[in-house]
């Protein structure tokens, strides 16, 4: 029984595949794609044709300027659709702005985000003419031919033979026509397998269409880089920030308090030996003095360690060894570092470590985790990869802390992968790019 149970699963899959709401959603993006990009292909051209014919008059600019807001336009269209219908989230290009009336046409002229728009609008029919094609192809065809045994009744061509007779061909290759029992089972078969293959076609072809709108609508590579910087900025800004706030909540509630503590009980003990108090009394005093000041060296002592670990001047190993030992869980530790990374790498991997560390014994449900470090040649320069064997299931976002984590590396243009299969096992990449060295004169 189940295997009839999944036979027919897989039919049903396959039978409804093409009329998803999915599907469907990229079927009609085809058809629209060539519409709009033939749109932008009419007015843009033009517009610039006649605005450099008439670039020696006042109304040539504006034309100009006029062109390539069409082209950012039919853009923005462009990139609604392919939000809509095909769930591509394509983020606009910066653009410029100008105050006034010529500081409008003056930022038109020489907005980079417009011309490459302009360029978008002349390409864009030849990418957006495979996905119709396809379209045609695969619900056109494969329905036409999935009914041929109906509709080769209306859908016909009259032929006359030699002899004078007539005849009715619907399907005819080489010859051969397919109108007959069973002949026309491959039309049918033919045509289901067009059906079928039609998300599949569709998702093919139009993939240099999605290619060239999110190339040349979105961001582009110095944008983004400039967009990144910004966001980190402001993440090391803010982290900056709240380590300052951390660090001065820690001495005054804790390290200044013991503090205030030692001194009212140093002030006490100094009123008992003049007042030749009883010896228990005093020794009692200076206890609670001693305690005080052990717990406030303690505090210090952690306090530092969360700004910069001193087990660090050892190496990443010998403080990653030491983490692991802290650990409630067995951790087991591999390094293969080769020249010592720079100082702050090693920081930040240490955290990122502890980090990872702590959410697989809060969350995991692990027996063991594992760590493996080691330095890479190219743009990684250094790896940190913590593999868990517990339930897996975690995700950026999900209040497993992978998100902050994932902003403070990102500080550094370092990465953060996550493959964590429900069941698990759960194993997290950090890669941290080398700085590049800094020139001395």
């Amino acid at each position: 029984m189940p295997r009839p149970t999944a036979a027919l699963r897989a039919a049903r899959t396959l039978l409804t595949a093409p009329f998803t709401p999915r599907a469907l959603a990229g079927a009609l993006h085809a058809l629209l794609a060539l519409p709009v990009a033939l749109l932008g292909l009419l007015l843009v051209p033009a517009g610039l044709a006649l605005g450099g014919a008439l670039s020696w008059t006042a109304a040539g600019p504006w034309l100009l300027a006029l062109s390539v807001r069409a082209a950012l336009a039919v853009g923005d269209l462009q990139r609604a659709m392919a939000r809509r219908l095909l769930g591509a989230v394509i983020a606009p290009a910066e653009r410029r702005t100008g105050a006034g009336a010529f500081g409008w046409r003056r930022a038109q002229l020489a907005d980079r985000a417009g011309w490459r728009a302009v360029g978008c609008a002349l390409l864009a029919p030849l990418t957006a003419l495979p996905p119709l094609l396809a379209a045609v192809a695969g619900y056109v065809y494969g329905l036409l031919m999935l009914a041929h045994p109906v509709i080769k009744h209306w859908n016909y061509s009259t032929l006359r033979n030699a002899d004078g007779s007539v005849r009715k061909v619907a399907v005819q290759i080489h010859g051969v026509q397919l109108d007959t029992w069973p002949r026309w089972t491959v039309v049918v078969a033919a045509g289901a397998l067009l059906l079928a293959a039609a998300p599949r076609l569709l998702r093919t072809a139009a993939a240099p269409h999605r290619l060239l709108l999110r190339t040349l609508l979105g961001p582009d590579a110095a944008g983004a880089r400039i967009r990144t910087l910004e966001e980190t900025r402001a993440q090391a800004v803010d982290d900056a920030a709240a380590t300052l706030r951390r660090i001065e909540r820690d001495l005054h509630d804790g390290t200044q308090a013991r503090l205030v503590g030692l001194g009212m009980h140093l002030t006490l003990i100094r009123e008992l030996i003049t007042a030749d108090a009883d010896r228990d009394r005093l020794l009692t005093a200076v206890e609670t003095a001693q305690g005080n000041a052990r717990q406030a060296v303690a505090d210090l002592r952690h306090l530092v360690r969360g700004i910069h670990p001193p087990v660090l001047d050892q190496g990443l190993d010998a403080a990653l060894t030491g983490l692991a030992a802290d650990c409630p869980l067995p951790v087991a530790v591999t390094t293969r570092i080769g020249d010592r990374p720079p100082p702050a790498l090693e920081t930040l991997a240490y955290f990122c470590a502890a980090e990872l560390l702590a959410n697989a014994v809060k969350h995991s449900g692990a027996d063991r985790v594992t760590i493996d470090v080691r330095t890479e040649t190219g743009p990684a320069a250094l790896r940190l990869s913590v593999h868990d064997d517990g339930r897996g299931g975690a995700l950026p976002g999900a209040g497993s802390g992978l998100t902050g984590l994932r902003t403070r590396i990102r500080t550094v243009d370092g990465t953060l992968t996550c493959d964590s299969p429900a069941g698990g096992p759960t194993v997290v990449t950090v890669r941290l790019p080398s700085p590049p060295p800094t020139s001395q004169t």
